[in-house]
């Protein structure tokens, strides 16, 4: 992969203490979070229930940090202009539950927010091909979607690099791919060379004694690159 290509840590707050989320906020800040992943699930579309958008505000009151918003929800073109006004910065939709993709990327980016797509790990890889030359960002699901703490799901490897060439193939290589599920420091270098630009990491981050230190390990790992 190219010396020059920078790798961004995106923490997932959905491993965070609620009780203190400004207080994790700043401390990611501090370690040198890229981007702040926000996990929205609805209890329909993944078997869990998280946050919405007056979260999403209240976040965007307490951090100048890019706000990767990751809807895991059912019907995501109901709720796109609600997070886009409460400070979302990337909207990341799943091709699984959006029916009319080029639509919903289209409000997306109307909003003045930077369309996604988001694949679960066993969706097959030519639900792109269309969609890609128009989105900021695709996700590549390394568990399948719903909870933190999963085990991370190998197959990422061979899709991610596939994804790579993809974006190669159609001329739109500033297209960046994210990865989320089950990365920890011990597996970051390998999803980095798989072709990843973006790490989201949440119990990999959050379950550790320092997570600050975890965040400084992690990018250590890439110094030789």
């Amino acid at each position: 992969m190219p010396t020059a290509r920078k790798l961004y840590l995106a923490p997932s707050l959905l491993s965070a203490n609620f009780t203190q989320l400004g207080d994790d906020v700043r401390m990611l800040e501090e370690a040198g979070a890229d981007f702040l992943h926000v996990d929205v699930m609805d209890g329909h579309f993944v078997p869990n229930i998280t946050i919405g958008p007056p979260v999403v505000a209240a976040l965007r009151k307490v951090t100048e940090l890019p706000l990767d918003c990751h809807l895991m929800i059912s019907d995501p073109d109901r709720y796109l202009e609600d997070f886009a006004q409460a400070g979302a910065t990337f909207i990341t939709v799943h091709v699984e539950a959006a029916l009319h993709l080029h639509r919903t990327i289209d409000r997306i980016r109307q909003l003045g927010c930077r369309p996604g797509v988001t694949l679960n790990p066993a969706t097959s890889l030519s639900t792109l091909e269309d969609i890609l030359p128009y989105v900021d960002l695709v996700l590549l699901m390394s568990v399948e979607p719903g909870f933190g703490g999963q085990a991370f799901i190998p197959t990422l490897f061979r899709r991610a690099a596939r994804v790579r060439q993809m974006l190669a193939d159609c001329g739109h290589e500033d297209c960046l791919i994210e990865a989320d599920g089950g990365i920890k420091l011990e597996n970051i270098r390998d999803v980095y060379e798989s072709g990843v630009d973006v790490v989201v990491s949440g119990s990999g981050i959050f379950g550790t004694p320092d997570p600050k230190l975890t965040m400084k390990q992690m990018r250590a790992e890439l110094l030789d690159f």
